[in-house]
């Protein structure tokens, strides 16, 4: 959400609405437009606690705008991706952090993360079909059908930010039978999407498996080689770059495995990640670090056995 559309939006907004100006749809279309497809402020950004704060007002005026022009599909796509980013870089990932501390708490912000998230789902749904009309039923019923009739690599934002919205609001739901059922349509649009361009964004595609691997409720089984691959195309195409990925696959799969000594390296190596290397990731990575030095602090209560036992054990073998 760049900065100079959002304060183009609030004045904007200001005339139009107290003088009920007539060429108010015009201008909030603009609006919507400089919204979609502007650079982001708030992800080059350095300041992580300001970010959050800031997040919630540039939310609002969205929907606001929306209110205005609701099929504008520029509008909704923001609004999908700015709630998926906001419920879980922040309502989440501090819902987590309280959880030893006060559970109430912690429970109370993971239901307002799936309600987060179920908004940021409807919004993204509503793009998809408004640049595919009849999709969002087909989806309930056959997903992968469904998904391809997408055909263009410049629709994999919508895919994308439609998984991410929907995989993480079922993540929230914790055990919902009904959210469960819904788990083949996030799998049939992540993977339209990897068919149309696996490199978009620098790996999010294999990153967003990794992630979803340890956050989706248990479905069969685990396939732990399935996840490694993806994170090791996610690492290659984002040149080692993101942090996220290295902590996404030290939580989905080395506390699983109970491989200490690796998810502390995992860590550490996300740790050494320059955020000011590249401001486009600036902000997600400083989430992410600040995520991994969290996970640092609770290694005794992850793994029943020390570093040196399990390593013991290997030599001995």
């Amino acid at each position: 959400m760049p900065v100079r559309a959002l304060a183009l939006a609030a004045v904007v907004a200001a005339a139009c609405w107290s003088s009920g100006c007539s060429m108010r749809r015009f201008a909030v279309n603009r609006i919507g437009d400089a919204l979609a497809t502007g650079g982001s402020t708030f992800e080059t950004d350095s300041d992580v606690e300001l970010v959050g704060e800031a997040l919630p007002f540039g939310l609002k005026l969205i929907e606001s705008l929306l209110a205005e022009s609701p099929e504008h599909e520029g509008l909704l796509l923001a609004g999908c991706r700015g709630f998926t980013l906001y419920s879980y870089g922040y309502v989440q990932q501090e819902a987590d952090r309280l959880a030893s501390e006060d559970l109430e708490r912690a429970n109370e912000l993971r239901r307002r993360a799936r309600r987060l998230l179920e908004r940021a789902s409807g919004y993204g749904l509503r793009a998809l079909e408004r640049r595919y009309p009849g999709i969002r039923q087909a989806l309930e019923k056959d997903p992968a059908r469904a998904v391809a009739a997408v055909r263009d690599p410049r629709h994999v934002p919508l895919l994308y930010w439609n998984a991410a919205a929907l995989g993480l609001a079922i993540s929230a739901a914790r055990g919902d039978a009904a959210m469960l059922a819904r788990l083949p349509e996030v799998e049939a649009l992540i993977d339209r999407a990897l068919a149309l361009d696996e490199s978009w964004n620098g790996g999010a595609l294999h990153e967003f498996q990794v992630i979803f691997a340890g956050t989706r409720p248990a479905a069969g089984a685990f396939d732990a080689a399935r996840v490694r691959k993806h994170f090791e195309r996610a690492v290659e195409l984002g040149g080692g770059q993101k942090a996220s990925a290295f902590v996404g696959y030290a939580e989905s799969v080395l506390v699983k495995e109970q491989r200490r000594a690796e998810f502390r390296r995992m860590l550490e190596r996300a740790l050494e990640i320059d955020p000011d290397k590249d401001e486009r990731t600036r902000l997600m990575n400083l989430i992410a670090q600040r995520r991994a030095r969290w996970l640092l602090s609770r290694i005794d209560e992850l793994f029943l056995e020390e570093e040196e036992t399990r390593e013991e054990r290997e030599v001995e073998k």
